[in-house]
């Protein structure tokens, strides 16, 4: 509703700067009169025009009775600029300082949904994906009843999925290096790091669709750290895959995984010289 009647006073002075010439208004000193034009191009869908000139003019607002307003109009408009990186710190800097601000709540969102539009494709850093997340989480929680919370949480999950899908990246890349060792520091493993990245995986998203290919993945790669150890160290890490084993059959016993699960079972049973018995066979 505020936000509304904010669109209103727009419109009516929709006629103020009708003909302005863009260069001249630039040129003014009035902040006032540039106030005015920016919001006749904010209502000219002229968003990016807008932004710059209450870029300009904010510091001689500020602490007036135009301030607030003026502050929110600029993150809306930088927003729908397709700003979103400067759009957020702006609408981040409006919610901060008018906490009890009349668009509190839609800058608030605002700043959520410029940082998810910001969030990168799944194969780069996904920093900016987990700030997206807080902001909307934050903005959840202080405003659990607002009719936008909806939307925020559905933002959430899908920038979660996209979490989900980098650390599946990182294991499988882990696993598919495998036994490579010119990128491991300090005796590292591949198969270590699979297995690292994938229990985390399943520890942060429990409820992903992609747990079962997470829990495959770690059996795979404890076979596989155990194939490559030293003797010394070689029983101890086959036991450990084999109970993976086992606790990924009793977890998904209709896996379409299965078959190749009980066959790395049945061939590293034998270095250990264990009766060789699937969970199949003692059903």
């Amino acid at each position: 509703m505020k936000l509304r009647h904010l669109l209103v006073g727009l419109a009516a002075v929709a006629t103020l700067t009708a003909c302005s010439d863009y260069a001249k208004v630039l040129k003014s000193h009035d902040a006032y009169y540039k106030y005015e034009a920016a919001k006749e191009y904010y209502t000219r869908g002229q968003y990016a025009r807008t932004a710059t000139l209450l870029n300009e003019v904010l510091p001689a607002l500020r602490g007036t009775e135009l301030g607030e307003e003026a502050l929110y109009l600029h993150g809306s408009a930088t927003l729908k600029a397709k700003d979103y990186d400067a759009a957020a710190t702006i609408l981040r800097k409006y919610y901060t300082d008018y906490p009890r601000g009349q668009f509190a709540e839609q800058a608030s969102y605002n700043c959520g949904i410029a940082l998810y539009k910001s969030t990168p494709e799944v194969k780069l850093d996904q920093t900016p994906t987990y700030e997206a997340v807080t902001e909307l989480s934050r903005f959840i929680e202080r405003y659990p009843r607002s009719p936008l919370t909806v939307d925020a949480r559905d933002k959430i999950f899908e920038l979660q999925d996209k979490l989900v899908e980098k650390e599946w990246l990182s294991a499988k890349l882990y696993y598919d290096l495998g036994s490579y060792f010119l990128n491991c520091s300090k005796g590292g493993s591949n198969y270590q790091a699979c297995i690292v990245t994938a229990e985390n995986a399943i520890r942060d998203y429990p409820y992903t669709p992609r747990k079962e290919e997470f829990a495959f993945l770690i059996v795979r790669a404890k076979f596989g750290l155990a194939d490559q150890s030293v003797s010394e160290k070689k029983e101890e890490r086959l036991v450990s895959a084999i109970d993976e084993y086992h606790s990924f059959i009793d977890e998904f016993p209709q896996s379409v995984h299965r078959s190749e699960a009980d066959q790395l079972y049945r061939k590293y049973s034998r270095q250990l010289n264990r009766p060789i018995q699937t969970e199949e066979e003692e059903a």
